[in-house]
Formats: C-alpha cells, sequence, structure tokens
C-alpha cells in the first residue's frame, strides 16, 4: 500500500500529469459525475478552510463585513454595462424554466414547456451587477458611505477545458464589492485589498508573487484598472493568484446608483471589486510539492504535526500513548496543531507514506526505545532530513521548527523565481528565452496589437505591468517605439 500511495508521475515526465495525480491521491479533491465540477474532498477542504479563516480575519481587520447576495441574476442586469456583459456572455449558465414534469412515456423527467421563465435567470458568474441593484436601494447619502462588503460564495463560469483547482465550471471564492464617494477612496481600497492578497500569498501560503496592474486586454470586464498577484509555478508557468478591481463609475451609472454629497448634489458612487478562489489550493500545490508529494507550508497545513507510535505489543501501545498525551497537550498549549495516528489497522511505513504524501510538516516517530532513552524521531517534509532528539523540551524545539519550515519553502519559491526572471531586449532573444519558461522582463510599446503579436507568436501573454522595479523607459522588443518601462511577460495557466 505505501509504494502504491508513492506512485505519482515525476514532474520532469510530465508536469501535468504529476499535478493531476497528487490532487487525487493526496485525497485532496476528484471529478464529478457532473462535466467540468470537482468535489472537493475533506482533507482539501481543510486547506481551504484555513485559506478562508486567515483571509477573513485580514478582511474584518481593513473594515469589511461579509454579505451574501443571490445566485441568480436576471439576465437584464448584466445587458446594463457592455463591457462586462460581453467578457462573460459566453461562460454564462442559463435558467430558463422553472418546473419538472414526468415524461408521458414514464421514462422519467422533463421539462415542462409551461413553465417558462418570463425572464431568463443567469447563474452567478461573478456578482457585480445584483450587488449594484441593491445598494441603488442602500445608498442615498454620502453618510451610506462607504460600503464595505465581502461574499464568500460560489460562482458558475462554463469552462470547456477544466482542471482540478485551477479551471473548473464551478468554484468557490470570495469577491469584495465596495462603495465609495470618492475616486480617490475606491483606488486606495483597490491597492489596499491587493497588498492583502499579497500578505496572504507571501506570510501564509510561503508563495513570492509580483504585483501588478494588468494591461487593458487584460483587464476584468468593466473594470477601469485591475491589480494582480502573479505566482510563478514551479514548470515555468506564471498563474494569477488574485486580483483587485479598479471599477471607477461604470456601474453606478449602469445601474443609477447615487448619493448626496455635504453639499445636497447628486454625484455617481465610486465602486471596486476584489477577489481569490480555489485557484489558490493549485498555486499551493504546484509552488511547493514534490515527486514525493504535497509540500504544505505549516500556516495552512490541516495538521501540523503527525505522531506516529511504533509498538509490538498493548503495554508498548498503552504506554507510547500515555507518554504521547502529554506532549500533545504541551503542542496544542503552543496552538500547535497535532493528530496521533495510533490505527491498528494500518503499518507505521504505510503512515509515514501516506503524511509525505499529504504534505505534513512535522512527522514523529515513537518506539518502546524511544520511551526507554527520552527520545523521539523528528521528520520534516520540506527537506525529508530525519534525526532524534530528546523528548524533553521537545514541544519548543517544534514550535520553532515549524517556523523555520515556513521561511524555508518561502525562500526556495523565491530562490526559484528569481533564477527564472530574465530580463531581454531583442525579440528574437524573448522568443528563444520563452521556451525555457519563467517570468521575462521586457519592453513593450504599449499597444494591443504589439501584444496580441506577441500572444498569438508565442503563446506569452503581459502577466502585469509591475509597481515595483525598473522604471526606466526603453524601446519595444518587437516595434522599437518608446517603452515607458518594462513589463512582465510569461506563459501561464
Amino acid at each position: 500500500m505505501a509504494k502504491e500511495l508513492k506512485e505519482l508521475t515525476s514532474r520532469s515526465v510530465s508536469y501535468s500529469q504529476w499535478y493531476q495525480d497528487l490532487v487525487i491521491k493526496a485525497d485532496l479533491a476528484e471529478n464529478s459525475a457532473v462535466r467540468g465540477c470537482m468535489v472537493i474532498k475533506p482533507y482539501g477542504y481543510a486547506i481551504w478552510e484555513k485559506m478562508q479563516r486567515y483571509l477573513d480575519d485580514m478582511f474584518k481587520e481593513t473594515g469589511h463585513s461579509n454579505a451574501y447576495f443571490p445566485l441568480f441574476i436576471p439576465k437584464s442586469y448584466l445587458s446594463r454595462e457592455a463591457e462586462h456583459v460581453e467578457g462573460f456572455a459566453k461562460e454564462c449558465a442559463v435558467v430558463t424554466h422553472y418546473r419538472l414534469k414526468n415524461a408521458p412515456d414514464g421514462s422519467g423527467v422533463v421539462v415542462d414547456p409551461q413553465a417558462k421563465l418570463d425572464e431568463e435567470l443567469i447563474v452567478r458568474p461573478t456578482s457585480e451587477t445584483i450587488i449594484w441593484s441593491t445598494y441603488k436601494n442602500w445608498i442615498q447619502s454620502h453618510r451610506d458611505l462607504p460600503i464595505l462588503c465581502n461574499q464568500w460564495a460560489n460562482v458558475v463560469r462554463w469552462e470547456m477545458r477544466t482542471r482540478l483547482f485551477l479551471r473548473t465550471a464551478e468554484f468557490l471564492w470570495q469577491e469584495g464589492h465596495t462603495a465609495h464617494a470618492t475616486k480617490e477612496e475606491a483606488e486606495e481600497e483597490t491597492k489596499r485589498m491587493l497588498e492583502v492578497y499579497a500578505t496572504f500569498a507571501e506570510e501564509y501560503m510561503a508563495m513570492p508573487v509580483v504585483r501588478g496592474v494588468k494591461s487593458a486586454s487584460e483587464r476584468f470586464a468593466g473594470a477601469l484598472d485591475t491589480y494582480t498577484i502573479e505566482g510563478l509555478m514551479q514548470d515555468g508557468k506564471a498563474l494569477q493568484c488574485g486580483t483587485s478591481h479598479f471599477l471607477g463609475q461604470n456601474f453606478a451609472k449602469a445601474f443609477n446608483v447615487t448619493f448626496a454629497d455635504k453639499d445636497g448634489e447628486q454625484k455617481y458612487v465610486w465602486a471596486t471589486s476584489w477577489g481569490v478562489s480555489t485557484r489558490l489550493m493549485g498555486a499551493l500545490i504546484m509552488s511547493h510539492s514534490d515527486d514525493n508529494g504535497l509540500v504544505l507550508p505549516p500556516k495552512l497545513a490541516p495538521y501540523q504535526v503527525v505522531i506516529v507510535p511504533i509498538y509490538k505489543s498493548e503495554e508498548q501501545r498503552t504506554a507510547i500513548t500515555e507518554k504521547v498525551e502529554g506532549l500533545m497537550a504541551e503542542l496544542k498549549a503552543l496552538g500547535i496543531s497535532v493528530k496521533y495516528d495510533n490505527n491498528d489497522a494500518k503499518k507505521p511505513g504505510w503512515k509515514f507514506s501516506e503524511y509525505e504524501l499529504k504534505g505534513v510538516p512535522v512527522r514523529l516517530a515513537i518506539g518502546a526505545r524511544d520511551l526507554e532513552n527520552g527520545t523521539v524521531e523528528i521528520a520534516r517534509r520540506d527537506t525529508l532530513s530525519k534525526e532524534t532528539m530528546p523528548l524533553e523540551g521537545i514541544a519548543r524545539h517544534i514550535e520553532a521548527l515549524l517556523k523555520d519550515i515556513q521561511s524555508n519553502i518561502y525562500n526556495k519559491a523565491l530562490k526559484y523565481r528569481e533564477e527564472h526572471t530574465i530580463t531581454v531586449d531583442s525579440y528574437d532573444e524573448f522568443k528563444e528565452k520563452i521556451e525555457e519558461g519563467g517570468f521575462i522582463l521586457a519592453h513593450w510599446d504599449g499597444t494591443p496589437e504589439t501584444e496580441a503579436l506577441v500572444k498569438e507568436e508565442t503563446k506569452a501573454t503581459i502577466r502585469c505591468i509591475p509597481l515595483a522595479g525598473d522604471k526606466t523607459p526603453g524601446k519595444c522588443m518587437v516595434t522599437g517605439k518608446p517603452s515607458a518601462c518594462r513589463v512582465l511577460f510569461a506563459r501561464a495557466y
């Protein structure tokens, strides 16, 4: 069984198949009976719950409150903001009828043709339209602003080519939607939430990200500006990990949402929206994991420590359990999540393999000889190293070890990104280097035509215009025309 658990396709053979194998074999998710949808299994959902918990706290610390808005959106709402409907029209699932009936031939149920809706309902692809139709009722005066709302929800975007966590027809996410009295407040909110996402990615996911603004062609449909955090996965491809949108007054005008300012003048409200999804699960997997399985940063691991007893008799098992109970109490008192696996049906070797596959940061093994010697074997998942240490004071050692693992995982990912980020000046060099993967910083003349040409010829896209870094003007690598600064290119998921 232990050998079977470790049968992952090597990343060097097929990164795509390795990813698929790992998601399934580590019990994170599986394909559902509904095409393009997934079942998130308990272990995978436990990681997502931790992500939710930390993000939710961060949202509330920045003044936001949770709410919930309908899953169904009247079709006419989407028609009110032209760019928005154009951006989502091809991905929308549409409800046309509200009733089924038994088939006349007894073969099952059929749609009742008499139950056609007067207006079709769109299954939520994103919530700007339904929320701004609601905000119209909430906002009359400057005293009603700002509104800082977030919702945790599911959305549906009818994807034709799907991959677990990275792209599915239905996925889980959060979407923040805020309303402000001034442009400056809305822009500040947009950037604040981008930094919340970046902080979460780096401090909790241990994943370095590039903060930047999207080019016009890559913006969210209906936004004036889209800010993004971009991660680099181990196969050299980029992954958009979170976005924050400055919506201007587009949705306020579409739904006639105005407020009376301090002078009594009616003005349109300024808006933002921002979101991350279960795609972060894919980012977590692809940033850190290896051919042995998951590598989880301690802050997001469902349990940070697992303890495996090794015994030959019930007497030894009882003695080990008594010692472990005290250790578990010490660990829990330090805020460390721990699992004691004394399941008699599975051998220690199987357990070691399983917890390695599932990315548990620290594994302890305690046997009868360890009890005699007052020792314990510690294995850390990030380096696959083991050492035997005294049980005395081990809880404090593990506390420090978990911090070291979190830091080490981040630094390893950062080193990979630094080694795979290059600067090029010529298009010929760009076309050569893009085949090797990674981030490429190059000058671009700012035109959608040049951007489209690069994408068509190399499959690389502008991931973002970085907010930090070299802002020296130059010449476009393709056309030779003036360029304000280098932008970040990569092939992406």
